[in-house]
């Protein structure tokens, strides 16, 4: 150990003089490094902080550590990255793998015991640098499709000493792409009321003209005042159909750098903030990105360099100008936007504001609250980024709070004060948020205390309470009461919530704690005999399933085993 100590300090020593070691990290998995998410990218609530890898749309891969080093972290998870590996190396980074099948046989052995230990399927823990040494080219896992997965892969990442995620292939790790990133729109928009762009004080959207070289002209535009400019752009690999994200985008006025954003390294903390970089309200209702290349206040994105006047450009009555848009990949193709633009100062059309008399001021500096009847919601300061009319109405029970295209930067709270009601189980209300074209309830994490019930939700739309008394449903899916099940090795279950959803379950057998495995996109509960504590003949079994509100269900069976 001693000697594994001396190394990592004299390797951390050496590597710190460089700043991205090129040779030291290998490819996780031995094919060919496909990708269906690259390191960046945008996705519906945060960047992608790492490298999704493709694995041949199988499950069962085996996994290598990418450098030696000592696993510093385990952490099962229904939800998020699943089963997922952290390793510290000797360089001082660490490496992540996540959705994981399962682990190698003495990492399995390890984090079972500590499962079996807590008596909880969902564990986190962080072994000394003692314990779980990992060698060179070992393996540690086999990928799968574990947590919020959407499909058999490996989520792999770097972080650095700080905890910060970071693009794996500035290390060396390769994925062929020859090709140029593509652009699917560009839009234009008015910095405040005194900017015009084509005659409107509004988002204008500019004709893409695409050229035989890759690169793009945009149909003059006229302009006057402070404008910035958006766009939707993405990159495709050599070996994959899949859209990705870019890795650099560059923005120059008149030859002169204006903006550039470097998708190279991000925190964690930061990365909700991607609702500031894109069009939130144009995401919402068009279901598409549009990257801005201008910085807003309340923005505190890393992601940006050189932003001389926050990106803005100034267009003055009479000139000609040019705006450019440099968008790269990380291997270093590049597409070119040229945005031909002539200043010209003209009275702009009457647009009609989104603010009428009946809606609400919450500002982003200072707390806001509404309220009407035994509804009250509380906007905190900072809870949005810039001050925002809203829409605020409470019908019956049904709280109507705007829609969601506006973006926040944390929760804003519900109350309900259920004082003066007197329906039968009030312990089984909860909190629900409308959803979809059916406005379909789905449950919201609802605290009680006394009379009110309160809730958090960075999400404006449609609330209201929903009364949950049925209990969680509980089928075998493999097996039957008084049946033999010595040919299987797995204990199948299927459990299901329609209302408030799974809140937690328990198994055992004669009465000893089992480990079931829960996954919520199939709401299947597994349990592997090779455990080996089923050793009896007759075994009685008995599941206890409960929802979010408390309703549970117990299901008991007897199967035998030799």
């Amino acid at each position: 150990m001693k000697k594994f100590l001396l190394f990592f300090l004299i390797t951390s020593s050496v590597y710190a003089q460089s700043e991205y070691p090129q040779d030291y990290f290998r490819n996780p998995l031995d094919i060919t490094l496909v990708l269906s998410g690259t390191f960046g990218e945008l996705r519906s609530s945060h960047f992608h902080s790492g490298l999704d890898i493709k694995t041949q749309q199988k499950q069962g891969l085996k996994v290598y550590a990418a450098a030696e080093g000592y696993v510093s972290r385990i952490k099962i998870s229904h939800y998020g990255y699943g089963k997922a590996i952290y390793i510290t190396h000797p360089n001082g980074y660490t490496t992540v793998y996540g959705h994981l099948q399962k682990f190698s046989d003495r990492l399995e052995k390890y984090i079972k015991e500590c499962q079996y230990d807590k008596e909880s399927f969902e564990v986190e823990v962080f072994p000394s640098s003692e314990e779980l040494i990992i060698a060179p080219n070992e393996v540690i896992a086999y990928s799968g499709n574990t947590g919020g997965s959407g499909g058999p892969h490996l989520h792999f990442e770097i972080r650095d000493n700080q905890e910060r995620p970071m693009n794996p292939m500035l290390f060396g790790i390769e994925a062929k792409d020859t090709k140029r990133p593509f652009v699917s729109a560009v839009f234009a928009y008015p910095k405040d009321e005194n900017a015009i762009i084509n005659g409107k004080n509004e988002r204008v959207p500019l004709r893409l003209i695409p050229q035989k070289s890759g690169d793009y002209e945009v149909e003059k535009i006229t302009a006057f005042g402070n404008i910035g400019f958006g766009v939707t752009s993405y990159d495709k690999q050599d070996l994959a159909p899949n859209n990705n994200g870019v890795s650099n985008i560059e923005t120059f006025f008149n030859g002169n750098k204006s903006l550039e954003i470097d998708f190279k390294r991000f925190s964690f903390d930061e990365s909700k903030h991607i609702k500031r970089l894109i069009d939130y309200e144009y995401y919402k209702t068009k279901r598409s990105r549009i990257q801005k290349l201008f910085v807003q206040k309340n923005n505190p994105l890393s992601l940006y360099k050189d932003a001389y006047d926050d990106g803005y450009i100034r267009v003055e009555d009479s000139t000609s100008s040019v705006y450019k848009i440099r968008i790269r990949d990380f291997e270093g193709n590049e597409t070119w936007v040229n945005i031909p633009v002539t200043g010209k100062y003209e009275k702009p059309n009457e647009t009609l504001r989104d603010i009428d008399a009946n809606k609400t001021l919450v500002y982003s500096n200072q707390p806001t609250t509404l309220q009407s009847g035994n509804v009250t919601v509380n906007f905190y300061e900072n809870t949005v980024y810039d001050d925002v009319f809203i829409d605020f109405k409470v019908s019956s029970d049904t709280i109507h709070l705007h829609k969601d295209n506006i973006p926040l930067q944390k929760n804003f709270y519900i109350n309900y004060d259920l004082s003066n009601y007197k329906v039968e189980h009030l312990d089984k209300i909860f909190i629900a948020r409308l959803y979809g074209y059916y406005k379909r309830p789905s449950y919201v994490h609802t605290k009680r205390k006394g009379n009110i019930l309160s809730a958090g939700s960075k999400t404006l739309g449609l609330y209201t309470l929903v009364m949950d008394t049925v209990a969680p449903t509980i089928e075998p899916v493999n097996f039957q009461n008084k049946k033999w099940l010595s040919k299987y090795r797995y204990l199948k279950v299927k459990i299901d919530d329609e209302l408030s959803g799974i809140s937690k379950y328990r198994a055992t057998v004669n009465g000893e704690w089992i480990l079931m495995e829960y996954d919520y996109k199939t709401k299947m509960l597994v349990h592997d005999f090779n455990d080996n504590i089923v050793k009896d003949t007759k075994n009685e079994l008995k599941i206890i399933v409960t929802d979010n509100v408390g309703n549970s269900s117990t299901f008991e069976a007897t199967f035998f085993r030799k």
